[in-house]
């Protein structure tokens, strides 16, 4: 396209701010979460239902639309997108799960984790389960999760919230801000595990008594937790954007934890972090990225922090990248909706969350954001942030009439693409959709769009928010199904939004990648299993290709379940994890069922045959041992239970003794014919050796309950005076 052709990059000196540390207020760890939603009082709704405002980074827009021409405006009509939609449910809204609606706009966000995808809206959260879309926990308030720390992150649920998963650590963080009350605080929440419904290290940070960071963002990065916010000093007056550095591995470890900050003028606006997407990490000491909108340009900074010696600490740029020309959609009511005047909200102003940021296995480092412009959704791919940073493609995507904004977007294991984002006019109600492209597309273009969930209704009462951001993230389990999150109107009204979670993947995504999947068997056969009582066996995957190899699903039939899973995260080249497969008959008989391994790999899925049989018959104990018995004398008896661990009768076909029969004898029989189910009886066997040494033999119950004779060892020895 013609700005790539004639692209130049340039770096603008600017003065360096100094380097802000803040302390913490307060740290702790919490009880898990179902204790924490108990120890919260039931919150009467403090508000009538209300709309939070958006402050503004800059005057007003008064620009005509496509004042200038768009010449990353994709031109050409694409087939539909590739991507397979999944999963596809209600997320939080009014009437869902509970939920009571308090704010306008809802700030949908969400993150996907090993299992779970945690959901967060104005101005609660909730936990469900990722393979079957169940609501795991929640509608939980947000400022729930800091019951009885004390403060306004527990007594204020202010909202703008943030909800991230940090693939290397396996942990859930969930931020908001407090601002109700002074001091101006962000709350952080860091689980203690990858169970979001777990424990938290909590955490407070003021930002005092003037410095309003509105608009907070989040990024995971392997030194650090960045953020972003807009201040505006004392609420009103925008001073610049703030980035600020949490650190991470204090507060992973629930240590005390500082912040470190570069406030910018008031000539940078809107701050996004960058967040680490994949299983390769960028270099140690790689500094964050932070990029930001200007005048037909786009702006990367780069953030190197040091917790140690905070002075050490550097926040350089911009890096300026100029940009096909684009006049920035509205902040306010410019969006239109069918049967009504009221228009919605853009927030055209600024960049939409995430900052994407994924390094591939040649060491090309890619980092992908869009936002909203009069013409469409604009995005771009920015590569070697850390080099010589470049425009590697950009694109507006709107291929018809209707207005697309408020726009998240990503990038698999491959290099495909996906961007979900709103879709209005006077025609279509306020609607959710997505588009993508493969890795092989023609640069700077998408793919037909595909509908994710259709409004029904427009916002009305004289509400004009809507957003101010949704999420769009890559699942750590496959590294290739990317999960979306945005919201949408059931039916004509105000304060009546809901929101939708959903997932798709490209079919081919890792396919081409080198990756590979050899398993240790193919068939697992179990021992003879008590019906009700389980036995294990393990299965070891071994990624024998020359890439990462993902995991995206292990399901199991029959009898037979997933008793613990190592593979949760890909799996380097080389490595290996293990499955173990555990056997519980519910029925007597022979049962048979399927592991199958769902992953990136070209044979994919993997299958292992599992094949063992439930009895009903257990003898207690199952081992008897007589001791030293002088020759043609005979012990006491010893009692052995038989017990029919089934649903149904068993019959009961002979008690013997085999082995050496003559030096054992069944002394008292309270069994009969057959054994009702649930019930037991009793057998006395006796020990009368008939030659010295050691003498063993078996009891044998035989039956129909499944499997072969029950068995009881029997051991003693006969001695000569």
């Amino acid at each position: 396209m013609l700005s790539i052709l004639f692209f130049s990059a340039a770096t603008f000196a600017q003065e360096e701010s100094p380097v802000r540390v803040i302390r913490e207020e307060k740290h702790d760890v919490s009880a898990p979460l179902a204790e924490l939603h108990r120890m919260t009082p039931a919150q009467p709704h403090r508000f009538s239902p209300r709309s939070l405002k958006i402050l503004p980074t800059a005057p007003a827009n008064n620009e005509p639309e496509y004042l200038v021409p768009d010449l990353a405006l994709q031109a050409a009509a694409l087939p539909p997108v590739a991507a397979i939609l999944g999963l596809n449910i209600d997320g939080l809204g009014q009437g869902q799960y509970g939920f009571l609606l308090d704010y306008t706009p809802p700030d949908t966000n969400g993150a996907v984790g090993d299992t779970q995808y945690v959901q967060w809206v104005n101005a609660e959260f909730a936990v469900f389960d990722k393979a079957t879309g169940a609501l795991v926990a929640g509608p939980t308030e947000g400022n729930a999760l800091w019951a009885r720390f004390g403060g306004g992150c527990e007594t204020n649920n202010d909202g703008d919230p943030i909800v991230q998963y940090d693939k290397m650590a396996q942990r859930w963080i969930l931020t908001q801000f407090s601002i109700s009350t002074l001091p101006y605080t962000q709350c952080v929440a860091v689980s203690t595990s990858s169970d979001a419904t777990g424990t938290y290290n909590r955490y407070a940070f003021s930002f005092g008594n003037s410095d309003y960071s509105d608009y907070p963002k989040f990024g995971v990065w392997p030194d650090a937790y960045y953020m972003s916010f807009n201040t505006f000093l004392d609420g009103s007056t925008f001073i610049g954007a703030d980035a600020c550095a949490l650190d991470r591995n204090a507060m992973l470890a629930g240590n005390s934890a500082t912040i470190i900050c570069f406030q910018q003028p008031s000539t940078v606006a809107s701050l996004l972090p960058s967040d680490m997407d994949g299983t390769i990490q960028p270099v140690a000491g790689e500094p964050a990225f932070y990029m930001s909108l200007g005048k037909n340009v786009i702006q990367l900074w780069s953030f190197h922090v040091d917790f140690t010696t905070p002075t050490n600490s550097t926040f350089t740029g911009p890096t300026v990248l100029p940009v096909a020309s684009f006049t920035a959609r509205c902040l306010h009511s410019c969006v239109k909706q069918p049967g009504t005047t009221q228009l919605i909200d853009a927030l055209g102003d600024r960049p939409m969350y995430r900052l994407a940021y994924r390094q591939f296995p040649d060491g090309v480092e890619s980092l992908t954001f869009n936002h909203s412009i009069t013409t469409g959704v604009r995005w771009y791919e920015v590569r070697s942030p850390n080099g010589t940073p470049s425009l590697y493609q950009q694109g507006t995507f709107n291929p018809d009439s209707n207005t697309r904004w408020m726009g998240s977007m990503a990038m698999d294991q491959s290099g495909d693409m996906a961007l979900g984002y709103s879709l209005s006019s006077t025609s279509v109600y306020p609607s959710i959709y997505f588009t993508g492209r493969v890795a092989t597309d023609t640069l700077g273009t998408m793919e037909g769009e595909q509908l994710i969930m259709a409004g029904s209704g427009s916002q009305t009462g004289g509400q004009n928010r809507w957003g101010d951001y949704s999420a769009m993230s890559v699942d750590p389990a496959d590294d290739c199904t990317f999960w979306y999150t945005q919201e949408y109107i059931p039916s004509t009204g105000s304060f009546n939004w809901n929101t939708r979670i959903s997932n798709f993947i490209f079919p081919n995504c890792g396919h081409a990648s080198g990756a590979a999947a050899a398993l240790s068997v193919t068939k697992l056969a179990f021992a003879r299993t008590l019906i009700g009582q389980t036995s294990s066996l393990p299965v070891t995957v071994t990624s024998n290709g020359t890439a990462a190899l993902s995991l995206s699903n292990v399901s199991i039939t029959g009898d037979y379940s997933v008793e613990s899973n190592t593979c949760g995260l890909p799996l380097i080249a080389g490595g290996n994890c293990i499955i173990t497969v555990g056997f519980t008959p519910a029925v007597k008989g022979s049962l048979t069922g399927t592991l199958q391994l769902t992953d990136n790999a070209p044979n994919n899925p993997q299958r292992v045959t599992l094949s063992g049989t439930g009895i009903s018959i257990a003898l207690s104990p199952a081992a008897l041992t007589f001791g030293s018995e002088p020759v043609g004398q005979t012990t006491a008896p010893q009692t052995v239970t038989v017990s029919n661990m089934s649903a149904l009768s068993v019959n009961l076909t002979g008690m013997t003794i085999g082995g050496e029969p003559a030096d054992y004898t069944i002394s008292a029989n309270t069994c009969g014919s057959s054994l009702a189910a649930g019930t037991n009886c009793s057998l006395n066997v006796s020990f009368n050796p008939t030659e010295k040494g050691k003498r063993s033999a078996k009891l044998n119950v035989a039956n129909n309950g499944g499997g072969s004779t029950a068995t009881a060892t029997l051991t003693g020895t006969g001695t000569v005076n």
